[in-house]
């Protein structure tokens, strides 16, 4: 059987129970935990070059550990010269292991990684403990080598919890070392 992942464990031995004490929940059941991450890549310029959206397909599958399902768009939207069905980017959601491991790299080296940073928004939340936020490019993960890269590409990353509220969820992201920017005060 493989080894769990660092924060998989680190979650499991530290995290849960100092999480059960500052939210004053009861049953471990009841403290939060994340539950999928999905990462999301734009390619507008499929249209024109197809070769985009492959080397977008390619880097995701490289930073993930998993391949990317092509998404095509839902409905025609004449100012952008797309209709129904056009590919427009690419998906992946990574759910167990691979989250976790996804999740470490994330935190521990792109995110530091990311020119001028001054941590991430603590407003990014959807009022029901899931966090958003987008990365300007695929660089600052170190599985992508610069030379191969024709164009840079952002990225959104959802991450997913069961928290049921904002506050609870970014407890648990603190608790795995987010870095979420300090407020002024």
């Amino acid at each position: 059987m493989p080894e769990k992942p660092r924060l998989q464990a680190k979650y499991e031995k530290d995290i849960v129970p100092a999480l059960k004490q500052r939210l004053g929940v009861k049953n471990v059941m009841q403290v939060p935990r994340l539950m999928k991450i999905s990462i999301n890549m734009g390619v507008g310029a499929a249209r024109e070059e197809p070769a985009m959206l492959e080397q977008a397909v390619s880097h995701i599958g490289r930073i993930t550990g998993q391949r990317a399902v092509v998404t095509k768009a839902r409905k025609a939207v004449s100012a952008f010269k797309i209709r129904k069905g056009f590919n427009v980017g690419c998906t992946v959601t990574l759910r167990k292991a691979k989250m976790y491991e996804f999740f470490d790299r994330l935190i521990t080296v792109a995110i530091p990684r990311i020119r001028d940073f001054r941590g991430m928004n603590p407003k990014s939340f959807d009022g029901r403990g899931n966090y958003a936020f987008g990365l300007q490019e695929q660089l600052v993960f170190p599985e992508i080598n610069p030379d191969q890269v024709v164009k840079p590409q952002g990225m959104d990353i959802i991450i997913v919890t069961n928290a049921k509220n904002d506050e609870s969820a970014k407890a648990l992201l603190e608790a795995f070392g987010f870095p979420f920017k300090k407020s002024a005060g």
